[in-house]
């Protein structure tokens, strides 16, 4: 009887995904990128072809060889699928909005819940890490607060009085 590998390919990452109702179609923005949709919200994913530094550091430190390195990556986080793009989520600090390369649109709760529910279902299928501020709920790719506009933009050194001028 042939054993499960507990390593999956990233083909058998994919046929899971389709298993579980998730569409799966190439991608032309990102090369070798696929993208998988459910729920009206879809992601870019990648393969990852070797082992990271991080991952054979983790593998040293631990004394283990069974550390799994990472077979998908995300090119594009879970967004909304506007037009065949997947729309990043911005954060205004009063309401959140869907943002493509076109439109900027207010978000709404289903779409929230979708992003949410894509994102959970995503992580779990693909064997990524599930963070806990990520399960409370849909976190944002962007932030921009009107308080903070502008902050970002360099500032001029201030004078130091105790520094001499040209003349002295």
């Amino acid at each position: 009887m042939a054993r499960k590998s507990r390593n999956p390919s990233f083909e058998q990452i994919l046929d899971a995904l389709r298993v579980h109702s998730f569409d799966v179609t190439s991608y032309a923005g990102v090369a070798s990128g696929v993208l998988v949709s459910k729920y009206g919200a879809a992601a870019v994913l990648v393969p990852v072809t070797r082992r990271t530094a991080a991952d054979q550091k983790i593998a040293a430190s631990d004394h283990r060889t069974d550390v799994a390195a990472p077979v998908v990556a995300i090119a594009e986080h879970p967004g909304i699928l506007v037009r065949g793009e997947v729309a990043r989520l911005l954060d205004r600090g009063y309401q959140k909005f869907i943002k493509t390369s076109q439109y900027e649109l207010p978000a709404s709760a289903s779409q929230l819940q979708a992003i949410h529910q894509f994102s959970e279902e995503l992580t779990k299928l693909t064997g990524g890490t599930s963070l806990y501020n990520e399960s409370l709920g849909t976190t944002s790719d962007v932030y921009e607060y009107d308080r903070l506009r502008g902050r970002e933009e360099e500032q001029p050194a201030p004078q130091r009085p105790w520094e001499l001028g040209g003349g002295h």
